[in-house]
């Protein structure tokens, strides 16, 4: 039987070990550790995601504070926005809320924050600094999913890991992650001839495309550690019944509420083969929070000089 990676239990173990270093750090008469989440209109999934981060950043002691802007709101407002935040010295780490409302410049928008309060890791600065292994700030899934790893005591140096999906967010810094703990890496995308014989060379597998269920036993082989970045709600009936086809709680919770949530791995049929394997939800999700947490608290450190 394979190992479920459990990313909700590190996750809190993650978060315990931030609010008692900010505990410390506050007893010494240093202020809470800032961060400030820029929202840009009202979408709802933003706004759970925003909501988690923000309670998630009240429970570790830090003074977090959530910027809502109008959906209408320009470029214009949003930069003068973010360039106050750079200069705010209580505020340690920024993020912007994405995907952005359609209209306006993320890209551009991303580059005006300082790179030394970029806790998301998004700034080419930061992106620089993690592939010439320099410090910097790291995205926060990846990040988590090689702190995931680790604390299960799964063997990085020497393992051949193979990534699908080559996003700046989670594929090209997961390859220099894994590349960093001395694996060999292999990045496979959409234009990878063979990619399920890629996958099956895999000891650490990392699912990270956005497509339901997509990788099924012909992707992995026996004794794998396969990582399911994926998060995706299902809605259609035919697509359900294919990926819980022998699962009827989970057909009749579909039934039930009309749509389901699942990773980018069939879980039921790989899970046999795996040696570990991250389950959605409770997986790599809640890793990416913590992380986000760990990267301010790494900011609040340095600025505070306790690094």
């Amino acid at each position: 039987m394979s190992v479920r990676l459990d990313g909700k239990r590190v996750g809190d173990e993650i978060r315990g070990e931030i609010a008692a270093e900010v505990a410390r750090g506050t007893a010494a008469g240093h202020r809470p550790p800032g961060l400030a989440v820029i929202l840009v209109g009202d979408d709802p999934a933003s706004r759970v995601y925003v909501g988690s981060k923000g309670r998630a950043a009240a429970e570790a002691g830090f003074a977090e504070m959530t910027v809502k802007l109008a959906g209408d709101s320009s470029a214009a407002e949003v930069a003068a926005t973010i360039a106050r935040l750079n200069r705010e010295e209580a505020v340690d780490g920024i993020l912007v809320q994405l995907p952005l409302p359609g209209g306006l410049p993320e890209r551009e928008l991303v580059l005006g924050i300082d790179p030394d309060k970029d806790v998301d890791g998004l700034h080419p600065m930061n992106a620089g600094r993690l592939w010439s292994d320099e410090a910097g700030f790291v995205p926060c899934t990846p990040a988590g999913i090689v702190e995931l790893l680790e604390r299960y005591s799964v063997p990085l140096a020497g393992s051949r890991a193979v990534i699908v999906g080559r996003s700046r967010l989670v594929g090209k810094p997961m390859a220099a992650l894994l590349l960093r703990e001395n694996c060999t890496v292999t990045l496979c995308h959409s234009r990878t001839r063979d990619l399920a014989g890629e996958c099956r060379r895999a000891d650490i597998l990392v699912g990270a495309i956005g497509r339901p269920a997509f990788f099924g036993p012909e992707h992995v082989r026996e004794g794998a550690v396969v990582v399911d970045v994926g998060i995706n709600r299902v809605e259609d009936r035919e697509l359900a019944e294919r990926i819980f086809a022998g699962q009827p709680r989970k057909m009749r919770a579909f039934e039930k509420n009309g749509s389901a949530l699942v990773g980018d791995v069939d879980y039921a049929r790989v899970e046999p083969l795996a040696a570990a394997i991250t389950p959605v939800p409770g997986g790599v999700g809640p890793l990416t929070v913590a992380m986000l947490l760990a990267n301010t608290l790494l900011s609040w450190q340095r600025r505070e000089g306790l690094a």
